[in-house]
């Protein structure tokens, strides 16, 4: 008996191969139908946005305003990663972190910036935070007294913060703040007092810089002194001497390093 299968018609072939197109078509039509439910069922619908975070310059309901419009999809299919940018787009909200909470909520936690200092020029809307990072900012906001005002180049706004850092303790002793410190694009660094004196403090190394101001900040009292004067009749001083530092004050001739430094030793 011979036992070899006959081939199947091509007809039958024809009529398989159709009925295999048909399932496939159906099994997408049935996907694509769901998907639509799904995007279009009101019960899937993102109903409660929680925001939670230490907010001093925003508050919940007004996040929730601003940011649901921009918002596209519903509980499963709206993009996080869109999202968190959305949330990231207000002002003062340095991070957030976005995640589905079921069955119908984002839960949000942000992280505001902390300002530290203004950055740039006065007539800008800048802004340093406690991790040396430059944002936009309405400063009508700002709720601190007294925030110095750092400049530099972009992308030193760390830089100069940590020199700011290093610099104002130098002065405190004298009863004077460093209101503006400034990062030239030659590299010298530049001091506003509070009392409104201007003192060149030159470049180098950090060190190098802290170590010239230490010596300044030391030999000013003294050096007023045999002027009558007081450290507050500062007007400028240049630092970029070696050796020494040249000083204008309030009533007296520009000295230079060498009298300068000769009045410091005169005690």
């Amino acid at each position: 008996m011979n036992t070899n299968a006959l081939p199947a018609p091509l007809d039958v072939k024809l009529m398989n191969m159709t009925a295999s197109v048909l399932f496939v078509g159906c099994a997408l039509l049935v996907l694509a139908a769901g998907a639509w439910w799904v995007l279009r069922y009101p019960g899937f619908a993102i109903a409660r946005i929680v925001v939670q975070g230490e907010l001093v310059h925003n508050n919940a309901v007004t996040l929730r305003a601003n940011v649901a419009p921009h918002l596209v999809g519903n509980f499963f299919t709206v993009d996080l990663r869109k999202a968190r940018e959305a949330f990231e787009q207000v002002p003062w909200v340095r991070k957030a972190a976005v995640r589905r909470e079921f069955p119908g909520s984002l839960h949000v936690v942000l992280e505001e910036h902390d300002a530290v200092a203004y950055w740039g020029p006065e007539s800008g809307s800048a802004m340093v935070n406690t991790q040396g990072e430059v944002f936009e900012a309405n400063v009508d906001d700002v709720e601190q007294d007294g925030l110095p005002r750092l400049q530099g180049p972009s992308g030193t706004s760390g830089e100069v913060l940590q020199m700011y850092g290093l610099m104002q303790p130098v002065f405190e002793p004298l009863g004077m703040d460093v209101e503006e410190l400034a990062l030239t694009g030659r590299g010298g660094w530049r001091a506003t007092l509070d009392t409104g004196a201007v003192v060149e403090l030159g470049g180098g190394t950090p060190a190098e810089v802290v170590a010239r101001a230490k010596r300044f900040a030391r030999t000013l009292t003294q050096v007023a002194a045999q002027y009558k004067r007081r450290v507050d009749a500062l007007e400028s001083a240049d630092l970029r001497h070696a050796g020494g530092y040249a000083l204008r004050l309030k009533g007296v001739t520009t000295m230079g390093p060498e009298a300068a430094a000769a009045a410091a030793t005169r005690r």
